[in-house]
């Protein structure tokens, strides 16, 4: 007789119910979905799920509620299933869509995207999702709304201009449009002075962002939206995942001579990171005699500046998993010292020339 060495319930979330698929694998190797069904998306909802998967499964063997991250429509579920200390995976959209397509499924529905999920999950190894720290949740409730605070100060900013530069300006348009800038500027104010009491409030991730901080370009801001968006880097194994999660991995694709198409990043990952890092990226560059030699040397290459910045990007966001991870400042000396151990002066640098780092050397740079 078989043995069940794993159970999966797949759940695709739609905003109004949750689509499942209870499946098992056996020490044979061998994986079957032998259950289906379909719950409404709140609070009964989620205790009829619990219920019925409990009642059709092995009590033997733990379940692993598998999902997508499908904006916010997945977080009540999650959070209702970490509460009652059951096992929950969350999985990028990405990943479950071109696992599908290896499936070669050609009717796509609520149910076929549920078991697409359940056998994703019977057939890898997951990462068990927690709950964030309630102050990194409210930090990403916080840089989010001031991101969307700025982006809608910049639109009312070019309607402005637009405004006045007309051949007939309306002055009350223009004075409303003032107004609401006016408001937009102390709810950003209002958003910054809220963020830093979170943070002071809360020793551990002070000493994080003061650690970030120490980094040339991150600002108290940044190092905030930083630890927001990585949960303060909870789930991340190595530098390679967490630019993978940023969506600042290199895509690439080459086949024979051909096909060989242009290096770029995947952009599929967490666009708040990516848009949050951006800035200091120039900040670094203009300040930073490393950070400047590494964009002077791709613009010489490629002959474009937004692959020597997105490079930058990608070298402050690994060095802030590293400081995080060995709770060590940034220290200039030694950011010095280590291009002097490489063979590099200041010189060679400001020339556009990088020369190999030893693994630890460059993971601080």
């Amino acid at each position: 007789m078989k043995k069940i060495v794993k159970q999966v319930f797949g759940v695709d979330v739609a905003q109004n119910e949750l689509v499942g698929s209870l499946g098992r694998s056996f020490d044979d190797c061998t994986t079957e979905i032998y259950a289906r069904s379909k719950f409404p998306n709140n609070a009964k909802g989620f205790g009829q799920l619990v219920s019925w998967v409990q009642k059709n499964s092995d009590p033997a063997v733990s379940v692993i509620y598998v999902m997508e991250a499908t904006g916010v429509y997945h977080e009540s579920f999650a959070y209702f299933l970490a509460e009652r200390t059951l096992k929950v995976a969350i999985v990028l959209p990405n990943k479950i869509a071109n696992y599908m397509r290896s499936l070669t499924i050609k009717t796509v529905n609520d149910q076929t995207a549920a078991n697409g999920i359940c056998q994703f999950g019977l057939e890898r190894q997951l990462d068990y999702w927690e709950q964030p720290d309630p102050t990194y949740r409210q930090m990403k409730q916080l840089t989010r709304e001031r991101d969307q605070i700025v982006d809608e100060r910049t639109m009312c900013k070019n309607q402005l201009h637009a405004e006045k530069s007309g051949a007939f300006p309306n002055s009350r348009s223009i004075k409303r449009l003032q107004e609401r800038i006016k408001l937009l500027d102390k709810h950003v104010a209002q958003i910054a002075s809220e963020l830093k009491t979170l943070v002071s409030g809360n020793d551990k991730i002070t000493e994080d962002v003061r650690l970030l901080c120490t980094i040339p370009g991150l600002g108290h801001l940044t190092a905030c939206t930083i630890l927001a968006e990585t949960n303060g880097f909870e789930l991340i194994r190595n530098k390679k995942q967490l630019t993978s999660y940023a969506g600042l991995d290199i895509r690439e694709k080459q086949s024979g001579t051909s096909i060989k198409g242009k290096p770029r990043i995947s952009k599929r990952g967490n666009r708040f990171l990516r848009k949050a890092l951006y800035l200091p990226a120039l900040a670094a560059i203009r300040h930073n005699l490393r950070y400047k030699a590494v964009f002077s040397r791709l613009v010489q290459k490629h002959g474009i500046k937004m692959k020597g910045a997105v490079a930058v990007q990608r070298k402050l966001l690994e060095l802030s998993y590293i400081l995080h991870k060995t709770r060590k400042a940034f220290d200039p000396e030694l950011f010095s010292k280590s291009a002097v151990e490489e063979g590099q002066s200041p010189e060679m640098e400001k020339g556009g020339i990088e020369t190999p780092s030893a693994p630890l050397q460059s993971s601080l740079c």
